[in-house]
């Protein structure tokens, strides 16, 4: 997949979530393949009064390359200067989201209640293109609700202010994320513009990623919550794109991958931090696996590294 001049050695992109896409996660991915990371949510607003919380999503190593930072906002001169802030870092590409439901945010007018708003998406649009020199990509869902689906519409505005590629998850965003995806949509904006098509929604396997492509002709997929607990999903669908059937992954692999998640999240964030916000990643870990309940009642009260990695460790026994 190429957007713009930038070339993704396959089409299987981590996609964006708060709180879990990290740096840390990111490297992780891109360990088992994955071709094209994006960070957490980055504020428009957070950049431009210089948030010190904002300045720590923005770290970035030279592992996780290809990877594009995603800002929020929606104001057209904000999400400029944003985007101008973040020229000089270390990101290949700049995405827009305008499809996060979460209600803090849409209240705000931002994420997919730009929906409800097709000028001042191409105003967005326009403006960070003009002040970003890297490739501009925008996410978004289908439409608001069922009776406002414009999801050619945004895409063919998207296209036409300037943007490298844009990303369909196949819901509304009144839908969240219950229900079906409905592919079709997608497909329907491949065959409407010109420009990279990335799919999004119900991707939890690497067959699913595999049959999105088959399905729709995208030029990408985009798993996001199908990653949690399973960043090995990247190297599954790559397998299967090759014609192999054979990727497994054991009960070993995943605990190994879950201590080296967490030793990084030391480095990254001291212990403390990391003591706690592995809790939630050891949970999609385990899924599956005998006792992954009491594990998660006991790493619920662990504060020390060596206490934390020891109950992994002896789940290998």
């Amino acid at each position: 997949m190429k957007i713009a001049n930038i070339t993704i050695d396959n089409p299987f992109v981590l996609g964006p979530m708060a709180g879990i896409t990290d740096s840390v996660f990111r490297r992780i991915c891109k360990s088992y393949g994955c071709g094209l990371v994006f960070s957490e949510m980055i504020s428009s607003k957070g950049l431009f009064y210089n948030d010190e919380k904002t300045e720590e999503l923005l770290k970035v190593y030279d592992e996780e390359k290809p990877m594009a930072f995603q800002i929020f906002g929606s104001d057209p001169e904000i999400m400029a200067h944003a985007a101008k802030k973040l020229d000089c870092r270390k990101n290949d590409l700049l995405d827009i989201n305008m499809g996060c439901p979460v209600q803090k945010v849409v209240k705000s007018g931002d994420g997919s209640a730009l929906l409800k708003n097709p000028d001042l998406v191409g105003s967005i649009v326009k403006a960070v293109v003009e002040a970003s020199s890297k490739p501009v990509t925008v996410k978004i869902r289908i439409g608001w609700d069922i009776n406002s689906i414009n999801v050619i519409d945004i895409a063919k505005k998207i296209e036409h202010y300037g943007a490298s590629a844009v990303t369909v998850h196949s819901r509304t965003r009144e839908q969240f994320y219950s229900g079906k995806a409905d592919w079709e949509y997608i497909k329907s904006v491949k065959k409407s513009v010109n420009i990279p098509v990335i799919g999004s929604g119900d991707v939890f396997s690497g067959k699913d990623a595999v049959q999105m492509l088959e399905e729709t002709g995208c030029d990408g997929v985009m798993i996001a919550r199908g990653a949690r607990g399973n960043p090995w999903i990247f190297q599954e669908a790559r397998d299967l794109l090759k014609g192999s059937n054979s990727f497994a992954v054991g009960t070993e692999e995943k605990l190994d991958t879950a201590i080296k998640h967490f030793k990084l999240l030391v480095e990254e964030k001291g212990e403390y931090r990391a003591s706690r916000e592995i809790r939630k990643h050891v949970g999609w870990y385990l899924k599956g696996m005998p006792h992954a309940g009491e594990v998660r009642r006991m790493i619920n009260t662990l504060e020390k590294k060596e206490e934390v990695i020891s109950l992994l460790q002896q789940l290998k026994i």
